[in-house]
């Protein structure tokens, strides 16, 4: 099922406020309120997750405290990130 992200048009709570995802169905009808506390929102176009990257996974790596190595001389690395 598609994940489709909603965000309020207006005011809204913390959820609702900075955009959320939410698997549905392609039948199902858009939501038009928050399910947390009811304000008005729309659906926002996203384009489609294709695949990743070496350098999407490289970053994600990174964020998570990760280091990459590059070789250098045969039993020499130096650190890349």
């Amino acid at each position: 099922m598609p994940l489709y992200v909603y965000e309020a048009k207006e005011g809204g709570c913390g959820r609702c406020r900075d955009g959320f995802e939410i698997s549905q169905s392609i039948k199902d009808a858009k939501l038009s309120e928050c399910p947390d506390c009811g304000a008005p929102i729309i659906r926002v176009i996203q384009a489609p997750a294709l695949g990743h990257s070496k350098t999407d996974l490289n970053y994600r790596a990174k964020r998570a405290g990760f280091h990459a190595l590059k070789r250098v001389q045969k039993g020499e690395y130096e650190k890349i990130y």
